[in-house]
């Protein structure tokens, strides 16, 4: 099983904070990637400061701070950008890294944060993820002095010389989210990998046998695609440690072990079990609290070995 980071900046993390965490993931050697989500206003009752982080300026800076852990977005949001101008982003950022950018993208969802920062909020947002889609991916994939056109529904390219290239043949595109049909369908034409957020084992089993039936459908091998969860993390060495944790990023302990990954780390490796059991090979472990290194730590040296 391999085990990824995965935090939410906009609950309230300067740069120099993820930063930290991003290097202490590295160090560990435990972590095969650093991620983020993407997004510009706090959820729920914290108070978010000093303030939203951008996602591709974060992952820019990052890339030239780190220098072997993989970098990515759970998920950047199809609606902040317009395609043409992600693709360079991306792009530019997987060259300063070397070669270590993953890119998740999603439709968006969270209208409240572009209400406050004027970003428009579209009806028909899955129209236009898949054709963000398309575009992003066709621009990375267009031969050298080539040109890419594109005319859909709400974006139009015209012989755009689909510049810059990654420095990676090509980077790994992630598409998530528990839609039965469409979500399913979009992964087989465009995902490396497929990733369920926030869901039951029995859950990931059905979608993940919905993303696998849409691959072959395609003409794909399903077993093309990774499989992956995202879950919210909170290991403590005893009982004790747990609640603390959990009571630090406001949660509490039984909603945790139902919805998540907590406990000790043998009981974390337990209901990681359950995953793998049903196709996950990937997890991406949501951690709150980004002040707390320790909880990295455990997570290397007590979980991490015993998944192989």
């Amino acid at each position: 099983m391999d085990l990824r980071i995965f935090t939410e900046p906009q609950q309230g993390a300067s740069y120099d904070m993820l930063l930290r965490v991003a290097r202490t993931a590295e160090e560990l050697g435990a972590f095969s990637a650093f991620f983020r989500s993407d997004h510009y206003l706090r959820m729920g009752g914290v108070s978010g400061l000093p303030g939203p982080t951008d996602a591709w300026i974060t992952l820019a800076g990052l890339a030239r701070e780190t220098s072997t852990i993989r970098l990515g977005t759970l998920m950047t949001a199809a609606t902040f950008r317009l395609p043409g101008v992600l693709a360079i982003q991306v792009a530019q950022v997987d060259a300063m890294s070397g070669g270590r950018v993953e890119f998740g993208l999603g439709a968006g969802w969270y209208e409240a944060e572009h209400t406050a920062y004027g970003i428009p909020f579209p009806k028909e947002k899955f129209g236009r993820l898949e054709e963000q889609l398309e575009i992003v991916t066709g621009l990375w994939s267009t031969g050298l002095g080539e040109t890419f056109d594109f005319a859909g529904k709400y974006y139009r390219l015209s012989e755009s010389p689909a510049l810059p290239k990654p420095a990676q043949a090509k980077i790994p595109v992630l598409v998530g989210g528990s839609g039965p049909t469409r979500t399913p369908a979009l992964a087989a034409r465009f995902a490396d990998e497929f990733n369920l957020p926030f869901a039951s084992a029995q859950d990931t089993a059905a979608q993940f046998g919905r993303v696998r039936e849409a691959a072959e459908r395609t003409g794909r091998r399903a077993d093309d695609l990774v499989y992956s969860n995202a879950l919210v993390v909170c290991v403590g060495r005893d009982d004790a440690e747990v609640a603390r944790r959990a009571a630090v990023i406001g949660r509490e302990v039984d909603e945790l072990k139902a919805n998540g990954l907590a406990g000790t780390p043998d009981e974390v490796v337990e209901k990681i079990g359950r995953y793998a059991a049903v196709g996950s090979q990937r997890i991406y472990l949501q951690v709150l609290d980004l002040d707390d290194l320790d909880h990295l730590e455990l997570i290397a040296s007590r979980i991490a070995p015993q998944l192989g």
